[in-house]
């Protein structure tokens, strides 16, 4: 639900398209940008009513927080000497790239944000290249340069060569670099010897750097529709920079689908526009303005709002194809419907919950599975993307299966068959490099370059790797680094397909019985592999409780009981000593799955299960 907005602020209801700079801070994860926000709204007084204390004001929904990552692209503005600044915060994963096409087309300028100890990062090269794309000249910020580990010189060489490598003008070369300090709020022209006082040089610069917003000379209000959100008493929130003429609460508007239908028509109920963490109500908008607009209900993403006398919809920002697809499907093993928090379980629920995600997020596609009845095939760019989506529908309440990801091919023009590769950094201890670059040739990853990191003892290593093969190595790359290791990756193309996989995981300790999970069992079945269960878990046939040691499937019985007996040991019976199970999360699982596996997902609880229960079965399938 949307907070009440304050009444009307004059200088935000006034301004003028000489006075906006749009501009979208874009980033590696982990690049200190919401951080860097928060300074810049601090710096220009504007509030931040962070209720957790946190510096992420920025980042709202809980998964956000948790996970200390930027899901949703976000819109907020401050008033810096005179000149409004809407700023977008984007998301820095490659998985959500949907987010950041669609910020693109709303502004004028972009703050590349890079680390001055580990440089660009293969995710930094994705959302560069889309802002390059788009003719935008980008404003570099080399942050924690106040770190001991930092080496400014040479990312400013990196930073360069990336660009030229991605095909930057001369006139986006000749960009400006900003130097600063995020957490402690300094950012300096100079370094080393400039001010470390505060964060002004960093505002100047994009008021004088950044372009003012380029607008159609037309009288007639239009606006694309980048973003949406629903408040239970606006209805429909329609988020998007205002492309040519003025909307004023009260006029009558009309909105176009991309190939020109008309979809809605309403009248603007209210128009809002960011001021720090918080709205403020506008009377009317301009162009060159970023707002958001309430009063229709059928308007989404890339549909264009505008006067009633405009026939043709705007252009809207061409989106990247999905390179993964999840099947969801109702939960029908046997424990299905017993979990107090489930409250939506039919095939009708989980489908329109789809369908609204893929209306609000324009990077995933909905369809009705072509293999499985009642279930749906959603596409997406990686595990994680998906992997999110999954964790805030089991929040909402659902209950639903899900099978593991199948890569999306293509067919190339001589008839070929192509596949998604990516672009794969790893930085890790010297010692482990050998493990993991053993791990990923097996996994048919070609390496590029590797060199010393910046850090000691480490190495960078960049490979290019096929979609299919990183798909549930996290977690071993991980393992072998002992926890040290960083992975990023990004979409580069589809290739020729580079053959088939080695058997890259082991098999499954399948449950036959249905019952309880026993001590006495589960210390029986140790030897056979790794558990993935503790004593006291409720098994089903079917239901995947371990990994084997080898490499084939093991049916067995975790709910054997001891036999008790009126018969005098000789010696006292061994005390049952169990290893702790393997926990997985539920962006580990679904990409730990097998073809013919599932996970089970319930707002308490993740399973993995086989697809077909009955063991009979199974073997004729096979």
């Amino acid at each position: 639900m949307t907070a009440t907005a304050p009444e009307v602020e004059t200088n935000y209801d006034e301004v003028t398209v000489d006075n906006i700079r749009n501009i979208a801070i874009i980033a590696h994860v982990d690049h200190g940008k919401t951080t860097l926000v928060d300074k810049l709204l601090e710096a220009a007084k504007e509030n931040i009513d962070n209720e957790d204390g946190g510096d992420r004001a920025m980042d709202s929904m809980d998964l956000e927080r948790e996970r200390g990552i930027t899901i949703m692209s976000k819109v907020t503005s401050m008033a810096w000497n005179g000149v409004k600044l809407n700023i977008v915060d984007t998301p820095g994963h490659a998985d959500f790239g949907g987010e950041v096409e669609r910020v693109m087309s709303m502004v004028d300028g972009v703050c590349l944000l890079v680390d001055a100890t580990e440089g660009p990062m293969a995710q930094t090269k994705f959302v560069l290249m889309k802002a390059l794309a788009r003719g935008i000249k980008p404003l570099v910020v080399i942050n924690k340069v106040d770190r001991d580990t930092s080496r400014v010189d040479e990312v400013e060489g990196e930073v360069f060569d990336l660009m030229c490598n991605l095909g930057a003008t001369d006139e986006q070369l000749d960009y400006t670099t900003v130097y600063a300090s995020g957490r402690n709020g300094w950012a300096t022209l100079s370094h080393p010897d400039g001010p470390r006082e505060n964060m002004n040089d960093l505002l100047d610069t994009i008021v004088k750097t950044v372009p003012k917003p380029s607008v159609l000379d037309r009288p007639s209000f239009s606006m694309v529709v980048t973003m949406i959100e629903g408040d239970s008493f606006l209805g429909r929130i329609c988020t998007g920079r205002v492309s040519s003429g003025v909307v004023k609460v009260g006029d009558t508007v009309q909105s176009l689908s991309a190939d020109g239908q008309k979809v809605d028509t309403g009248r603007i109920t209210k128009i809002l526009a960011r001021k720090g963490t918080g709205k403020v109500q506008l009377n009317s908008a301009k162009a060159g303005d970023i707002v958001q607009v309430a009063g229709l209900q059928k308007a989404t993403v890339a549909h264009t709002i505008c006067s009633p006398d405009v026939e043709e919809p705007l252009p809207s920002v061409a989106i990247d194809p999905p390179t993964l697809a999840m099947t969801f499907c109702p939960n029908d093993s046997p424990l299905a419907g017993k979990d107090k928090l489930s409250t939506k379980l039919t095939s009708q629920m989980i489908g329109e919950r789809l369908r609204a995600e893929a209306e609000n997020n324009i990077a995933i596609r909905v369809a009705p599975s072509e293999e499985r009845s009642e279930a749906y095939d959603v596409m997406g760019r990686g595990e994680l993307q998906l992997g999110i989506l999954v964790e805030n529908m089991r929040r909402e309440g659902f209950e639903l299966g899900v099978c593991p990801p199948q890569v999306l091919y293509k067919t190339g023009p001589k008839g070929e068959k192509l596949e998604p590769i990516e672009d794969v950094v790893v930085e890790v201890d010297d010692e482990f490099s050998g493990a993991v670059i053993n791990k990923l040739s097996e996994r048919k990853a070609v390496m590029t370059d590797m060199r010393p990191a910046a850090e000691s003892g480490r190495t960078r290593i960049t490979l290019e790797c096929p979609t299919r093969g990183l798909l549930g190595y996290r977690s071993i790359f991980f393992t072998d680094t002992r926890g040290t290791g960083i992975m990023t990756r990004a979409f580069k193309a589809y290739e020729p397909y580079k053959g088939d996989l080695e058997n890259i995981r082991k098999g499954v300790l399948v449950s036959m019985k249905t019952g309880v999970a026993t001590s006495y069992s589960l210390g029986k079945l140790q030897p056979r592999g790794e558990m993935f269960i503790n004593p006291g878990v409720e098994v089903y046939p079917g239901m995947i409780i371990g990994e084997h040691s080898r490499d084939n499937d093991l049916e067995v019985n975790p709910i054997e009981a001891k036999q008790l007996t009126n018969m005098r040991a000789a010696g006292a019976d061994e005390k049952i000593q169990l290893t702790p199970p393997r926990d997985f999360t539920l962006e580990e699982m679904i990409p730990y799955l097998q073809p013919d596996e599932m996970a089970e997902v319930t707002p308490s609880t993740i399973r993995m299960r086989k697809q077909i229960l009955d063991p009979n079965l199974r073997k004729r399938k096979k």
